[in-house]
């Protein structure tokens, strides 16, 4: 009759070992939701001094005493401000600023998304070194072609214009890169079937490239909205007319060497803050996702 197998006797956990296996289960997670909590509160803490200023008034805003949050507001008050200040208006700043920024994101990534389709599938002699030739431009600093371009828009026309300012931003060398890549992993199979259904190279993209690439299409839309958003430096210069200044202009205009209003600047980055937070809290994962095609290599 077989002998039951012998067992080695269980050694008593130590103290040592139960106060290793506390820290792993409670106290580490519970670190870790602490360190996340502070640096959450640290990345907002900006909002908050920009969110307080907006509602305070030009006194409190100089004066030595720190208040957290001030007993009286005064947002109705600098928010009309803003918008009844007639020599900039911030009405006219976020009107511009969104036609602008709109144009950017419908245009930009259609044509970027045309040229990268093109130069990943037609086979036309010489596309790689068109598009080597577009990679090129990504290695000019844009001081360097800043000059050039306003002299060009000028002659044409187009200072104190809304499409002297949208223009000459359409071309993206970098979101042409980022289609081309896309493109180049794109399902062969799909547009083989368009080509048995009788479809040319513009109706395969038209009808089955392009609506298959939502996901890229908002994440670089997204983000061309944003870079054109906050432009400042190319709008200043073409916008010289206050009927075309952007949001960011508008709120240059609080800070001069005649006058520094600190509560309507803070209260006109409120206002030109928010379409940007509400685009980021609805489109984020495609943010993130643009951000992920940045890396894709082909």
């Amino acid at each position: 009759m077989a002998s039951a197998p012998m067992t080695q006797p269980t050694r008593p956990r130590s103290g040592l070992y139960e106060w290793q296996r506390f820290v792993y289960r409670y106290l580490g997670p519970g670190l870790r939701y602490i360190a996340l909590i502070a640096l959450a509160l640290l990345f907002l803490f900006p909002f908050y001094l920009m969110i307080r200023t907006a509602v305070l008034t030009q006194p409190e805003v100089s004066s030595f005493d720190w208040v957290w949050w001030p007993q009286e507001t005064h947002w109705r008050e600098n928010l009309e401000g803003i918008f009844n200040d007639q020599t900039a208006p911030m009405s006219v700043g976020l009107r511009n600023s969104a036609i602008i920024a709109g144009a950017n994101l419908l245009l930009q990534t259609l044509f970027a998304s045309m040229a990268g389709y093109a130069l990943a599938r037609l086979p036309v002699r010489g596309s790689s070194l068109v598009f080597f030739l577009i990679l090129s431009t990504l290695m000019v600093p844009s001081a360097v072609t800043f000059i050039p371009s306003y002299v060009v828009v000028a002659n044409l026309g187009g200072v104190n214009t809304l499409w002297g300012i949208i223009v000459p931003g359409l071309f993206n060398a970098f979101a042409v890169f980022l289609f081309r890549q896309f493109y180049l992993d794109f399902p062969v199979e799909i547009e083989e079937a368009g080509r048995l259904d009788g479809l040319s190279h513009a109706g395969i993209y038209w009808r089955l490239v392009l609506p298959n690439s939502v996901g890229v299409l908002a994440a670089l839309g997204i983000l061309s909205f944003i870079n054109s958003w906050n432009a400042f430096l190319w709008p200043l210069v073409i916008g010289q007319n206050p009927s075309s200044w952007t949001i960011q202009i508008v709120l240059s205009t609080y800070i001069t060497a005649q006058t520094i209003n600190l509560p309507y600047m803070f209260m006109g980055a409120v206002v030109g803050a928010l379409p940007l937070v509400i685009v980021f809290l609805v489109m984020q994962r495609y943010i993130v996702e643009g951000v992920r095609l940045s890396g894709i290599k082909g």
